[in-house]
């Protein structure tokens, strides 16, 4: 399926609502150091509730680690600086996506490194900053499953 990927997450909540929306739709989580939190967190064991078991959850030292030893097959960096929407871009199985931190978003360097093509936008108004990260977490989610119609759910 697809990999979730959050660089640096700092918030505890967010990554439990995205451990329990990855346990939902059969998405892998993979979370690159230095984190904001202990992953034996109380906010985030109580918003990813009791779906922690259900869902696979790994860390890794940096992105280029976590690209080493997973291999996926695109990697797409999310940023309100993105030049393409995400809606018009087609998936595919094993596709990953990476999530900057809360307060700072993708640094401007793996912007680069990933390229224009490779940076997505979720659609908002101009005049706002920027979403919460497990609400854009569960758009991705949702428009990249919906393309493969779904799979593995019922």
């Amino acid at each position: 399926m697809f990999h979730i990927v959050l660089f640096e997450p700092e918030i505890p909540p967010n990554t439990g609502n995205i451990i329990r929306l990855c346990a939902n739709t059969g998405m892998q989580l993979h979370l690159i150091e230095p984190l904001g939190f202990e992953l034996d967190d109380k906010k985030l064991k109580r918003a990813g509730l009791d779906y922690h078991e259900f869902a696979a959850v790994r860390t890794y030292a940096n992105l280029d680690e976590f690209i080493e030893k997973v291999k996926p097959a695109r990697v797409f960096g999310l940023s309100t600086h993105g030049q393409r929407s995400l809606y018009d871009c087609e998936f595919m199985s094993e596709d990953a996506f990476v999530f900057g931190p809360e307060t700072r978003g993708l640094p401007v360097a793996m912007r680069e490194q990933l390229g224009v093509a490779n940076v997505l936008r979720i659609p908002m108004r101009p005049e706002n900053r920027s979403l919460n990260l497990s609400n854009a977490a569960a758009i991705v989610v949702y428009e990249a499953w919906r393309q493969l119609g779904f799979e593995g759910s019922r």
